[in-house]
């Protein structure tokens, strides 16, 4: 860790802090080489032919394990939510299901690999991702569910002069993971404001009207903005929230207000066990269903019953938490332009609702390939959307869970008149 940086972090409330700037960020910065080499290895798609290799030699292992535990995997983001407070509240309990103390895994390659090896069997993966492993490895996930929409946006830093897309030329810009809706939206709002999105190393040159894009673990991204390593970044809550109030991070725009209601995690599970274990399998979906609807019914105390303050599930704290959860509409916001649809559209920072619309996964994969990514993404040329949004996923269980619970109707990103279709929009 730099001198500079060090300094900036031990200028920090610690007791809030230390989380996420001291322990994360410092041992993601333990040695700038070594930073600047697994940089490289994204770029060039190192990551993604090793998760491929493990993919593809664990085929027997297509389902978690033999017995009817609930093992959950999250990333300690706002976007497992539904997941938290369906064990928090004890609603995998009322459907007479044991379910383990989910586990916090800091990345989302981690997060695979314990999903493919059988370490967890209900998991939250950014929507994009399934895509990859289903049809790039063969690996048999489905998608079950949405765990929420919205919840994201893009921070630029203090030291920048940023206040519109096309001033990202020349910058560095990190996303969380290259299958991400992050990405997508991200190189969207790029291409429509003339910046090409690319992926350069350390010594190429980065012409004016390129933007070169990283991945780093969502945990890492306050303290690098912070010590000017990144111009911007884009991730899941709470870490924008985090950079707007510990690290100087300005917002320049929710996702939420360019691709509206969008999905960003979808709950996955192994293809197998649902159709082996289809009861329990429909109770899982009962109480993560369950646990949505009281997410987007009671966004204030589910922020506090997630943070580190409550069951400390999330290691944010709770002020930092309630802020990613519930603060949208700011007159600072609609006067920098980061939000500019919250009165015709209708959504929040976050919400939660769990049917998964066919339109969104048709136009993911549509979007998808249009985004730059490290690795081969050959496969994407040959995807048929219409086919992908049918094969990808399971909508049988979540709709019966959904009508024994008709409130969730109630979400502001749903048509109460037309519930299970919609229409997407997609404007910068």
């Amino acid at each position: 860790m730099s001198t500079h940086e060090k300094q900036y972090l031990d200028s920090l409330n610690t007791s809030e802090f230390d989380w996420a700037m001291q322990k994360w960020a410092g041992e993601a910065y333990a040695g700038d080489y070594s930073r600047r080499q697994m940089l490289s290895m994204f770029a060039k798609g190192g990551l993604f032919a090793s998760l491929s290799g493990l993919l593809s030699s664990l085929p027997q292992m297509s389902y978690a394990q033999e017995d009817e535990v609930v093992r959950i995997g999250y990333l300690p983001i706002t976007d497992a939510t539904a997941l938290l407070v369906a064990h928090a509240k004890g609603f995998f309990g009322d459907e007479g299901l044991e379910a383990e103390r989910p586990t916090l895994i800091r990345g989302w390659s981690p997060l695979i690999e314990g999903f493919v090896s059988n370490k967890f069997n209900v998991v939250h993966f950014l929507n994009p991702i399934p895509i990859w492993m289903r049809y790039n490895n063969n690996f048999p996930v489905k998608i079950m569910a949405w765990a929420h929409t919205n919840g994201s946006g893009l921070v630029v830093g203090r030291h920048t002069d940023i206040t519109d897309f096309s001033q990202l030329g020349g910058k560095q810009v990190a996303v969380p993971f290259w299958y991400s809706m992050h990405n997508i939206v991200l190189q969207y709002a790029l291409r429509q404001s003339g910046i090409k999105p690319v992926i350069k190393g350390d010594g190429e040159t980065l012409a004016a009207d390129e933007c070169n894009l990283q991945v780093l673990p969502p945990p890492e991204m306050p303290a690098a903005l912070a010590a000017k390593k990144l111009d911007a970044y884009i991730v899941a809550e709470p870490f924008n929230a985090l950079g707007e109030m510990k690290a100087g991070a300005r917002m320049l725009r929710f996702t939420g207000d360019i691709w509206k209601n969008h999905p960003c995690c979808v709950l996955c599970m192994h293809e197998e066990a649902t159709k082996a274990r289809p009861e329990w399998t429909q109770k899982v979906v009962n109480a993560v269903v369950r646990g949505a609807i009281y997410a987007s019914n009671n966004k204030a105390e589910v922020a506090e019953i997630i943070s580190k303050n409550g069951e400390g599930y999330l290691p944010a704290p709770a002020p930092v938490v309630t802020r990613a959860m519930t603060e949208y509409d700011l007159e600072s916001y609609r006067t920098s332009g980061a939000v500019q649809h919250v009165d015709d559209w209708g959504n929040g920072r976050i919400d939660f609702q769990p049917w998964p619309y066919p339109s969104a996964t048709k136009l993911t994969v549509e979007q998808m390939k249009e985004t730059v990514v490290g690795g081969d993404k050959t496969f994407l040329g040959a995807l048929d959307p219409e086919f992908v949004a049918d094969d990808l996923v399971d909508r049988s269980f979540v709709k019966t869970a959904l009508e024994k619970n008709p409130e969730w109707k109630n979400d502001p990103s749903v048509n109460p008149d037309n519930p299970y279709e919609r229409e997407e929009v997609l404007a910068l």
